[in-house]
């Protein structure tokens, strides 16, 4: 078994006894992870930090002592640091959790999709993926378009997002629309990758052009894209706020 296919090595470091436990048991069960240790305080982290390695820190911010971002800014003087996952209850550290450089930022309560979704993300970090021709990242990059006699190329990068038409999608660039016979959860699929991201039953929207989330007492929540205006789902709302924040990090780097 080579380094980069091994089961990681986790440590989740969290002072509240029943959130630390669950979170080690949702790890343990991820198969990404071979083993998870754990740590009560921002202090004991340090101590087992200093004589075991780990991969990965699921790491709470607000803790008595030594709090998280302490125990961050620890972890970058190491030679070879863990990724940093941060676990807490408050959005409002983000944009210092990744200044930082952590691999992901996930809210209590942890939903199990968006913990392996940052396990990947840490599988990433340690193993770099080289995306192949035809691979998902890759998928409809150029979108062809046929409009009577012409045939529009249609970049996905330009694309703001993607709203629902029956059989066929309607896909928002700054300055135009286009519509094609595909379904939105194939481009979902396709896209995810790419950040794309399901904001509605009917709508996907590109989480790179949202310039902000705003509550309107007729539309309810709304993600706001140059494009236009994309209505977020109460069901939808957490994972996107979610993507939105990762992007900071990525915005960081």
């Amino acid at each position: 078994m080579t380094e980069t296919t091994r089961p990681m090595r986790a440590l989740v470091v969290e002072d509240e006894t029943f959130t630390r436990q669950e979170l080690a048991e949702m790890l343990a069960e991820l198969p990404e992870f071979g083993s998870v240790a754990e740590a009560d305080s921002g202090e004991a982290a340090v101590r087992v930090l200093g004589t075991s390695a780990f991969d990965a820190v699921f790491l709470d911010i607000s803790m008595p002592g030594l709090d998280g971002m302490e125990v961050a800014r620890v972890l970058h003087m190491m030679s070879e640091p863990p990724a940093i996952v941060f676990v807490t209850a408050s959005e409002s550290h983000a944009v210092e959790a990744f200044g930082i450089g952590a691999a992901d930022y996930l809210l209590k309560p942890i939903r199990p999709e968006r913990l392996a979704e940052a396990a990947a993300r840490v599988r990433a970090l340690r193993r770099p993926a080289v995306p192949t021709p035809g691979s998902a990242v890759d998928e409809l990059t150029v979108v062809q378009i046929e409009t009577g006699r012409q045939t529009l190329f249609v970049h996905r990068d330009d694309i703001q997002y993607a709203e629902a038409h029956g059989d066929y999608v309607r896909l928002h660039t700054a300055d135009d629309s286009h519509l094609i016979r595909l379904s939105l959860s194939y481009l979902e699929e396709a896209w995810g990758p790419a950040g794309f991201v399901r904001a509605h039953r009917g709508y996907l929207v590109a989480v790179r052009w949202v310039r902000d989330l705003r509550v309107t007492s007729s539309s309810g929540l709304l993600a706001c894209t140059p494009a236009g205006e994309v209505p977020v789902s109460r069901r939808h709302a957490r994972a996107l706020k979610e993507r939105l924040l990762a992007a900071v990090r990525d915005e960081q780097r």
